[in-house]
């Protein structure tokens, strides 16, 4: 199978080599990729929002599969050239891309199709004084979110009706310039957050273990927020209680809803949840695999996720195509640039990396990361993602951990903490 993947991320480099995994003689293309996925795939790089330029390449190289890595792609519609020209793509439509690109619009959908999520008001800039007075009369906290896509940076939490007020005009005033010019506000949930992935094929699906990731920059949940800084997968704290009602009350919801409105939802939906006394309520959608719970959750995944995908694209998902690892557990620890989410150097020189040569169920996912002058450097906030599976989840964070600690470059940082919230 001739495969394009479209991004340049750890997630990427994840889904690369489970790609090659699938099946060693897929031609895997990453556009642009990194230096990571270089070692299961051949770097390309084009303008993939040049419609003509993207479309002879799949011509040209006779690509049976696109896979599209991030959301703005997405968002942007490339689905919705790829499919018009006979091109298969696991990824949904630009419309149905909305679920996250649109706060709002998904707020609106889960209403209209009944699927649990927080109370919420959406505001525009010319309401700042409705929304100021919805403010006063909310019991705190509350969570404010930037409509649109910010980067995984758009969420804000406060327990403080003036600090709110303050984080409302910033967005109005373009914190995240057009993302926040429509803002969500909605009831904070006390709980257990978790995310699923779940693989679509318009009708049917395929729920991937769930995973826990850790926004904040620092231990203990403190400090800004990020893409993540680490993840693990499964959760204890999610069950087959919680997942039945994933299944019936969220996946099957949204797949009828979208089909309702004649764009059936293809690729992967994560549902991003917070369990409160029992129920899983949505918090957020994204329509692609996250960053990093990919790293745990796929580390997992056993046989041919290439034709997973395939199916799913075709309408038709064979779900025996992959199985999950029987009692393995899954740490991943994202090793950063210090300073990260705000201002960061790169271009240190990154050593270490050979010890990802020979290990066993432990991997090095490069991020951040570009060549220069033969060597690796640190190019991104988030450079490294460093996987482990075991038999527990304690092992599986030890071994992410020692791994973690053999590799070095100038301002590296990371979280101590990862899966301690999981672990007795």
């Amino acid at each position: 199978m001739n495969i394009l993947l479209i991004g340049s991320g750890g997630r990427e480099h994840t889904l690369a080599l489970k790609l090659h995994e699938s099946d060693n003689k897929n031609n895997i293309y990453c556009n642009p990729g990194n230096p990571g996925t270089t070692q299961v795939a051949e770097n390309v790089n084009f303008d993939i929002n040049n419609k003509t330029t993207l479309v002879n390449f799949c011509i040209d190289k006779r690509i049976n599969l696109v896979v599209v890595g991030p959301e703005q792609p997405l968002a942007d519609g490339i689905t919705d050239t790829l499919r018009h020209n006979n091109i298969n793509c696991f990824g949904p439509s630009k419309y149905a891309s909305q679920l996250e690109s649109s706060k709002s619009f998904a707020k609106e959908f889960m209403d209209e199709f009944n699927i649990p999520t927080a109370a919420y008001n959406t505001f525009e800039a010319k309401d700042l004084s409705d929304c100021g007075r919805y403010i006063d009369k909310s019991d705190m906290p509350i969570v404010i979110k930037a409509d649109g896509l910010a980067g995984g940076k758009r969420v804000y939490i406060t327990d403080n009706k003036e600090e709110a007020k303050n984080i409302v005009e910033d967005f109005f005033n373009g914190k995240f310039g057009e993302a926040s010019k429509k803002i969500v506000i909605e009831q904070f949930l006390d709980g257990v957050e978790a995310s699923i992935f779940a693989i679509c094929d318009g009708d049917d699906f395929v729920l991937l273990p769930a995973s826990q990731d850790y926004k904040r920059a620092k231990d203990g949940d403190l400090g800004l927020n990020t893409g993540g800084m680490g993840s693990f997968s499964p959760t204890p704290f999610v069950d087959d209680v919680i997942i039945k009602k994933v299944r019936n009350r969220i996946v099957k919801q949204v797949l009828l809803g979208m089909k309702t409105r004649k764009n059936s939802f293809v690729g992967c939906l994560f549902v991003g949840i917070m369990i409160v006394n029992g129920e899983p309520l949505v918090i957020e959608f994204n329509v692609r695999f996250g960053d990093p719970e990919t790293q745990s959750v796929l580390s997992l995944v056993e046989g041919n996720l290439a034709n997973l995908f395939y199916s799913a694209s075709k309408g038709a998902i064979e779900k025996n195509s992959i199985s999950i690892k029987k009692d393995k557990y899954a740490c991943t620890v994202i090793l950063a640039s210090d300073g990260y989410p705000e201002n960061f150097n790169k271009g240190f020189e990154i050593k270490g990396l050979q010890n990802n040569s020979s290990l066993k169920d432990r991997f090095i996912f490069h991020a951040g990361t570009k060549e220069d002058n033969n060597r690796i450097v640190n190019s991104g906030g988030r450079v490294l993602g460093i996987t482990a599976v075991a038999s527990t989840l304690k092992e599986a964070k030890e071994n992410a951990y020692n791994l973690a600690e053999g590799i070095h470059f100038e301002n590296k940082y990371y979280r101590k903490d990862i899966a301690d919230s999981a672990i007795k």
